[in-house]
């Protein structure tokens, strides 16, 4: 058998009710309150190369993992336009490069943000000021009557902790809400848990849980290692 990070199939659906009964109480030394932001719906907005950047700086991605422990890999350029395209709900956050910047503290600490965020060499204008960088990320597919799923939520990691993650999934989860569709899903790891927890998730009443397809799952591994 394949081995493969365990993730857990939380729902929506367990708490009966169109959103949480209410904010939990947060720890005012571990979270911040988040520079200026703009939140925007518009999938056009998004361009591929810095939402794969984005996801590599947060160690996210799409690609098979035989193990936990396996490295991120950059998520294929064509397959992210096409996931992008076809998601019924995109909503992606933007702050000015120049507070991204400066949202570490020092100004080395901020270099080091910028590098690390540069993981694939591109240049995505951290240091010009005004420009808007993407900071926050997250979609839903759905067959858009009956069942919707969370997926690729994202947060650039000088910003994490200051409630930008709680704001994309609530903005995902009432678009879905007003179409009447209840049942949403969240597939995520173990260390993903609390954060979906915190943002109304939880198990499954009716006990389901989620298989991955695993047959061919050694065979695509090998073949992209030695492409």
């Amino acid at each position: 058998m394949v081995a493969s990070a365990k993730v857990a199939r939380l729902t929506t659906l367990a708490l009966f009710s169109p959103s949480p009964s209410g904010p939990r109480p947060t720890n005012p030394r571990t979270r911040r309150a988040p520079p200026p932001i703009s939140i925007s719906m518009d999938p056009a907005l998004v361009d591929p190369a810095h939402l794969q950047a984005l996801m590599l700086a947060c160690a996210h991605s799409c690609a098979l993992r035989l193990t936990p422990a396996a490295p991120a890999e950059p998520v294929d350029l064509g397959k992210l336009r096409t996931a992008l395209a076809d998601s019924f709900v995109v909503v992606s956050v933007f702050c000015g490069a120049r507070l991204l910047a400066g949202s570490g503290g020092g100004g080395e600490e901020g270099e080091g943000e910028e590098q690390r965020f540069l993981g694939l060499g591109l240049d995505l204008g951290l240091g010009r000021q005004g420009e808007r960088q993407l900071v926050g990320f997250g979609r839903a597919v759905s067959d858009v009557g009956l069942t919707a799923s969370v997926h690729d939520v994202v947060v650039h990691p000088s910003l994490q902790r200051r409630g930008i993650g709680r704001k994309i999934v609530d903005r995902i989860t009432r678009v879905l809400h007003s179409r009447g569709i209840y049942d949403i899903s969240a597939l995520c790891t173990e260390k993903e848990r609390p954060f979906f927890e915190a943002c109304g998730f939880g198990d499954d009443m009716m006990g389901s849980t989620t298989m991955l397809y695993t047959r061919n799952v050694q065979m695509l591994y090998t073949r992209n290692v030695h492409k």
